[in-house]
């Protein structure tokens, strides 16, 4: 590894984990998204600084070539981002769902209501 190479993993980290704070600050993203990337990018920075580690993780695993152990966790970092978002989604798809059919309801109970009143009390309602 040249010094060019261990500088700019570094700098890349560092980078990537001043995003997600930075981003985290300005409630761009909630804490509980940045979770997994903060994850990564600490891992990152750890690898970066220590890439002898990557090697030792990889022997341990049993992968040759330490760079697919990096590729292995990062596409394990997307999948559990992608298996957070769906959950969420089908939480707010359940309560837009119940909201849409709370709302019918209500008009279908304000209609009625308004088609029981006197003709008189209508022309109170429209002044």
């Amino acid at each position: 590894m040249t010094l060019a190479s261990y500088i700019f993993g570094i700098a890349s980290a560092l980078v990537a984990f001043l995003l997600v704070v930075e981003m985290l600050r300005r409630r761009r993203i909630r804490e509980r998204h940045a979770v997994w990337w903060l994850i990564g990018t600490i891992f990152a920075l750890i690898i970066s600084i220590f890439p002898d580690l990557l090697t030792i993780a990889s022997r341990l695993v049993g992968i040759t070539l330490p760079i697919n152990l990096v590729f292995f966790l990062s596409i394990g970092i997307v999948v559990l981002v992608c298996l957070q978002h769906a959950a969420e989604l089908t939480q707010v798809e359940a309560h837009t769902r119940s909201l849409t059919e709370r709302v019918v309801l209500q008009d279908l109970r304000i209609a009625e209501l308004e088609r029981r009143l006197p003709p008189e009390a209508e022309e109170w309602i429209a002044d």
